[in-house]
C-alpha cells in the first residue's frame, strides 16, 4: 500500500511542499494529494495591488500540478482527526474524507479581529483574494476624494496604505497606527518610510488605537472618530481553529507548537509549516507570520518527511530571519536588513532599487510555484518497509540534535535501499 500524504494548503508553503515532495519520492510507493479550497494559486504577497485596481495573473492549481504527480482536491477543510488520521472535507461534490499517513498541515492566515466591535460587519482586508477582490469593488465605489482608514502600522498596513494612496490619487488615505509608524526600522530607513508617506499624501495617526468600526468611520479608544468610508483592517493575523478543535497541541496564538522539524510536538504524524506552524528560529524566538517563515518552514518539514520515510537522519536547514523587505507603491520600497536579536541593523536598501528587488522576488516565487518540481534533486527515493515506518511512529518522541543533525531515534533503518530512478 502506497504512504499517503496529504497537504493542507496551496499556499506558498503547501505549494511548494508538494512539489518538494513529489519531486523527490517514488510515485510508486507515495501519494501526494494537495487539499485547496480555491481553483487558482493566490500570491498573497500582492493582494494590496489586487486590492488597489491592479491585474495580478491567476494561475489554476490544476496547471501546476499537472504532470507531477500530484493529486489536487478542491474543497474546504472543515474538520481533523489525528487518532484516526482522516481530514473532513467539503466541496462541489458534498462532503467527504480524506485518509493519510503523514499530513502537512499548511491552511495560512486570515486577519486577525481581536474583539473589536465592527470589523467583521464593516471593515475590509487583504489576507485572501476574495476579500482583496471586495475591497477593490468597494473602492471602485467610492466618490473623488472618499477617505479610506487602513488600521495597522504592520508591513501589510503600511503596503497597502502606499499602494492605495499611489494607485488611486482621488482617494484620501490615512493610517491609524497603535504605536509609531516605522518604529522597528532603523533611522535612516525611517525617515524613507516617512517621506515615502507624505509624497503620497498618507495622513498618519500615531498612538491610535481603534476601538470600534462603523459604516462610515471609525472610533479610537479615546473616543475619536476618524473618518472612514472604507476601513481595511491589517491589525495581525490569526489561524484557522481547526488545529485546536482537533486536539493538536497548540500555542495561545492557535498555531500548531512544532519541534526543530516542523513536527507536532503531540501528534507524530502531522506536520506545519507556513502561519500555523509555531516554530522557534534560530535566534530562539517564534518565527513571524510571513512568506519568508513559510519558505524556512516547509523546507524543514519536507526534509524531515522524506528523511524520516528513506531512513536518513533528519538534515537541518536555516531558520534564520533576514529582514523586512516593504513595498511603498510600485516604484519606491524599503528592504531592512535584521540581526539575531530581530533589531534593525543601521544599513537598509530603498528607492527603485529596492523595488526592482521586491519585483524580483516576488517573480522568482511565482516562477517556483509554477514549475513546483524543476530545480530538485531528480533522484526519487523510496520510502522504509511499512514495519520501519511503525517502529517510527512509536519512536516519534525520541529526537536528539547531535553533531548539527536531527535524529529520530526510531528511525535506524538500512542506508543499503536502492533508489528508484
Amino acid at each position: 500500500m502506497k504512504h499517503r500524504i496529504v497537504v493542507l494548503g496551496a499556499g506558498y508553503a503547501g505549494a511548494f511542499a508538494a512539489g518538494n515532495l513529489a519531486r523527490r519520492l517514488s510515485p510508486a510507493d507515495t501519494e501526494i494529494t494537495v487539499v485547496n479550497a480555491a481553483p487558482d494559486f493566490v500570491e498573497r504577497m500582492r493582494l494590496h495591488q489586487v486590492a488597489a485596481g491592479q491585474d495580478i495573473a491567476r494561475r489554476k492549481l490544476a496547471d501546476v500540478f499537472a504532470g507531477t504527480g500530484v493529486r489536487l482536491r478542491l474543497a474546504r477543510v472543515t474538520g481533523l482527526d489525528p487518532e484516526r488520521g482522516t481530514v473532513a472535507v467539503t466541496g462541489e461534490d458534498g462532503p467527504g474524507e480524506l485518509s493519510y499517513d503523514t499530513l502537512l498541515y499548511a491552511l495560512g492566515s486570515s486577519a486577525a479581529h481581536h474583539g473589536v466591535p465592527g470589523v467583521a460587519e464593516y471593515a475590509f482586508d487583504v489576507t485572501g483574494l476574495g476579500s482583496a477582490l471586495r475591497l477593490r469593488e468597494r473602492l471602485d465605489d467610492l466618490a473623488e476624494g472618499g477617505s479610506v482608514l487602513v488600521v495597522g502600522e504592520g508591513l501589510t498596513g503600511i503596503e497597502t496604505a502606499t499602494e492605495l494612496a499611489e494607485s488611486r490619487p482621488g482617494l484620501s488615505v490615512a493610517l491609524a497606527a497603535r504605536g509609531e509608524l516605522g518604529a522597528w526600522l532603523s533611522p535612516r530607513a525611517r525617515h524613507h518610510l516617512w517621506e515615502a508617506f507624505d509624497r503620497l499624501g498618507v495622513t498618519v495617526h500615531e498612538h491610535t488605537a481603534v476601538a470600534a468600526v462603523e459604516p462610515a468611520r471609525a472610533i479610537t479608544a479615546d473616543g475619536t472618530v476618524l473618518p472612514a468610508g472604507v476601513t481595511v483592517w491589517s491589525a495581525g493575523f490569526a489561524v484557522h481553529p481547526i488545529a485546536a478543535a482537533a486536539g493538536l497541541e497548540v500555542a495561545a496564538t492557535g498555531q500548531i507548537v512544532v519541534d526543530r522539524s516542523m513536527r507536532s510536538v503531540s501528534h507524530p504524524d502531522v506536520y506545519a509549516a507556513g502561519d500555523c506552524a509555531y516554530a522557534i528560529g534560530e535566534n530562539g524566538r517564534p518565527l513571524p507570520m510571513s512568506c519568508a517563515s513559510a519558505g524556512l518552514t516547509n523546507m524543514q518539514a519536507t526534509a524531515a518527511i522524506i528523511a524520516r520515510l528513506t531512513g536518513d537522519e533528519v538534515p537541518v536547514t536555516g531558520l534564520k530571519y533576514f529582514g523586512n523587505h516593504i513595498s511603498l507603491g510600485r516604484r519606491d520600497a524599503i528592504f531592512q536588513m535584521v540581526g539575531e536579536d530581530v533589531r534593525s541593523k543601521p544599513w537598509y536598501l530603498g528607492g527603485r532599487t529596492a523595488a526592482r528587488l521586491k519585483s524580483g522576488i516576488l517573480k522568482g516565487a511565482e516562477w517556483g510555484i509554477a514549475h513546483p518540481t524543476f530545480g530538485l534533486p531528480t533522484r526519487r527515493r523510496r520510502p522504509a518497509p511499512a514495519a520501519d515506518r511503525a517502529a517510527v511512529r512509536v519512536a516519534a518522541q525520541g529526537v536528539a540534535c547531535r553533531s548539527g543533525r536531527i535524529r529520530d531515534q526510531g528511525t535506524r533503518a538500512r542506508r543499503d535501499r536502492q533508489a528508484t530512478p
